[in-house]
């Protein structure tokens, strides 16, 4: 990169103090480069007023709390997300905003993570689509995202010195490939680098990482900025392709980089290229800002149609898991006992540094009073430090609960965790709900037979004891600030639910992938499941799940035909058709998985690479389609350090969740040249596999074989020598180094 014009004039002082924060949330300005001000979060603008605080823990300025992305996650909607992206944009622009640290798109290896509820999915392509059009909305606008944790940054315990000790291939697999996506597809302005450590080396030191793969192989030309207090080695993160660190410490690192430079320890182009991308990042968003600038606000008019925008999408993101004997939607007249503390007194976002100061919060409690005849409310708990229920009095509200649940025509109960249960720098110890919480359920459930239940939730809970309670349960995760509006709607009927499932629900906790390798310790975790994260898992084990992924009922039924797929240089394109077999106009999320059984490699029984849907009216059908991408179909092959399509027949099946596949079909796709070079370490097996190779070794192996076929041995001769490298032939008396040496050359040659 060459140098910015507006740094060359710089000291080498000045373009050091360049990469790191005038203070918590802004850079610095030098030399007519101006400052950026970056602050979080995801699902809202966090804006701190007036001087910031040392740590960014002052109170700040109104802004909408849209759903985090565990909830928008569940819309399997990219549009949509694009939607909430440009609000967030807008806003942004509003409070003075350059760069909003967002999205959050790690995987979710583990339902304990304490972050979870920042992040989308335990699937890298559904991930990776919709964290694509959050960055596209919001850079609209002209506010720059910022992608994170950069990477494998999967559980919060020990998050500062913790190694993510992973193999290659699912390194790029599962943990890089949603970053991958969204480089190439929407450009973010910046990348955060994460806490942790990968396989032994700090992200923001680790130039493979951000040099190797984010630049040269994704030709990603924004900022690399740290995670906030990430850096402990600011020259060595500057070798390695940091660009600025967060947030300023007062030049103690500026001043340790201008003395490796002049050690010789730093080069200086580094430090100059790390000024320029800053400088260059200053110059857009500038460009980018308001020729006016007005009060530090969210305008009224803005914060109106914003908190619509936020109900609509908390509508979208509500799965419906279950609904036995069509219980919702519910009569708008008839009476309803609602239950809860949390139907009062809402959970609808997570804790830590995206905590969002709301414009206004909606509780469920007032909005079901709004549609329905006659509502009655109890508590029924009291939400503790611990998450349970106050020791005194305990069985009074419960018992005035089961009162209120009797009189009325069908009860709703509010299920779910507080804030300090889950939150960023801490990963939960469980899944489970409080026993208090479920012991209310018990004795509502066995009182009022018409019983519903509604979820909060950042993470995964173990819900088979509430499915064995409750006929309908509805399932929010956290639906930010509008999420009671948006719960009266759907259980109303007012809205027909159509959210999926982002993650599988397990039945119990020991069955999760990760469940032996989670959280880690001695500040290492290994990710010993490999590939096989959420329903890869599930699937290739064939285990019993509670709700799989992707799952979501609907107030009306779908049907799906004619599945038909064609490949092409693209990769597949798959067309079905959609039919609403129901009463009920309704929105079907199609979702395609892909197989390859007779895979050369190992595979899961299936994976998600395309989804889409439809809106269709009762009786309605319409044909869609879906492009399963050729570099989606392809796997990591660790030998050649690169992506390769197998050729041959793929299944692909299309369903309405992981477990529920209504139409199969097979398609063959043309595969990649890939021939390893042959070594004296290469097997006889790898040789005879190339048919050109194999006339060249059959001699070879007819000599060692006697000519024999080895069944006076008890065994197949050939599968017993497959496994032999070359250089062990000479064991057997066959030839001579320089030999096998000549012949490798060879068959390397006409490769």
């Amino acid at each position: 990169m060459t140098t910015h014009p507006d740094t060359a004039r710089l000291t080498l002082e000045e373009r050091a103090a360049l990469g790191s924060g005038a203070d918590f949330w802004t850079s610095r300005a030098l030399g007519g480069i101006p400052s950026l001000v970056l602050t979080d979060g995801p699902h809202g603008v966090r804006r701190q007023a007036g001087t910031t605080d040392h740590l960014g823990l002052a109170e700040s300025l109104p802004a909408t709390c849209f759903p985090p992305a565990v909830g928008l996650a569940q819309s399997w909607d990219p549009g949509l997300v694009g939607r909430v992206g440009a609000a967030l944009g807008a806003e942004a622009r509003a409070l003075g905003v350059d760069v909003l640290l967002g999205p959050g798109i790690n995987i979710k290896r583990d339902p304990r993570g304490g972050r979870n509820f920042e992040y989308y999915s335990e699937d890298p392509f559904l991930t990776g689509v919709l964290g694509g059009a959050w960055v596209s909305g919001l850079q609209g606008i002209g506010v720059g995202a910022s992608l994170k944790h950069f990477a494998a940054n999967n559980a919060e315990h020990d998050r500062m010195r913790s190694s993510s000790n992973v193999d290659p291939r699912t390194l790029r697999e599962i943990y890089l490939r949603a970053f991958q996506r969204v480089v190439r597809t929407s450009a973010p302005w910046t990348v955060m680098c994460s806490y942790n450590r990968i396989n032994g080396v700090y992200t923001s030191e680790d130039r493979w990482l951000l040099t190797t793969v984010l630049r040269e192989e994704w030709a990603f030309d924004g900022v690399v900025v740290s995670d906030w207090g990430a850096v402990q080695d600011r020259p060595a993160a500057v070798r390695a392709g940091l660009d600025l660190q967060m947030p300023g410490d007062g030049g103690r690192s500026d001043a340790q980089l201008v003395a490796a430079v002049r050690s010789g320890d730093c080069p200086a182009e580094a430090v100059d290229t790390a000024a320029s991308r800053v400088a260059a990042l200053a110059a857009k968003a500038a460009e980018a800002r308001p020729d006016t600038a007005g009060p530090l606000e969210v305008g009224s008019a803005d914060a109106e149609a914003h908190h619509a925008l936020a109900r609509e999408a908390a509508a979208r993101c509500l799965v419906l898991l279950r609904n036995e004997g069509g219980l919702l939607p519910l009569e708008p007249g008839g009476s309803v006992a609602v239950i809860g503390e949390l139907a009062r007194n809402p959970r609808y976002q997570g804790g830590g540094s995206s905590h969002v100061n709301p414009t206004r919060v909606d509780a469920p409690l007032e909005e079901i009073r709004a549609l329905a005849g006659l509502v009655a409310f109890a508590p029924g708990y009291a939400v503790g430090r611990d998450g349970e229920a106050e020791p005194r009095g305990e069985a009074e509200p419960r018992r005035e609960a089961v009162r209120m649940a009797q009189g009325a025509d069908t009860a709703v109960v509010f299920l779910g965790l507080a804030e300090h249960q889950e939150s960023e720098g801490f990963d939960r110890e469980d899944i489970e709900l409080p026993a208090d919480q479920l012991a209310l359920l018990a004795d509502v459930a066995a009182a009022q037979p018409r019983t519903v239940v509604v979820l909060s939730h950042g993470g995964v809970l173990r819900l088979a004891p509430v499915a064995d309670l409750a006929p309908a349960i509805l399932d929010g995760a956290l639906l930010g600030q509008a999420g009671g509006g948006a719960v009266a709607d759907v259980l109303f009927g007012r809205v027909n639910p159509s959210g999926r499932l982002a993650e599988t629900v397990p039945v119990r906790l020991a069955d999760v992938p990760a469940y032996l390798n989670f959280p880690g310790e001695n500040s290492a975790v290994l990710y010993g499941e490999g590939l096989y994260v959420g329903y890869r898992w599930y699937d290739a084990r064939d285990t019993d799940v509670a709700f799989p992924f992707g799952h979501g009922l609907s107030y009306t039924s779908f049907a799906y035909s004619d599945l038909v797929l064609e490949s092409d240089a693209a990769g597949v394109r798959a067309h079905l058709t959609v039919t609403n077999t129901g009463d009920r106009s309704g929105r079907e999320v199609v979702q395609f998985y892909v197989a390859k059984p007779d895979s050369a490699v190992s595979r899961p029984p299936r994976e998600l690479k395309g989804f889409t849907d439809v809106t269709l009216e009762p009786g309605g059908s319409e044909r869609v389609s879906a492009l399963l991408a050729r570099e989606d179909l392809a796997y990591w092959e660790v030998r050649a350090d690169r992506w390769v399509v197998e050729g041959g027949a793929y299944t692909v099946s299309a369903g309405a969740s992981s477990r529920d596949l209504r139409a199969t079909a097979t398609v063959e796709v043309e595969g990649d040249a890939l021939r390893l070079p042959v070594t004296l370490d290469s097997t006889l097996g790898e040789v005879m596999a190339d048919p050109r190779a194999a006339a060249v070794l059959v001699e070879h192996a007819e000599a060692l074989t006697g000519g024999g076929d080895g069944y006076a041995m008890g065994t197949d001769m050939v599968r017993m020598m497959a496994s032999i490298p070359l250089r062990r032939l000479l064991a057997f008396g066959q030839g001579d180094t320089a030999s096998l040496e000549a012949l490798i050359a060879d068959l390397n040659r006409e490769g």
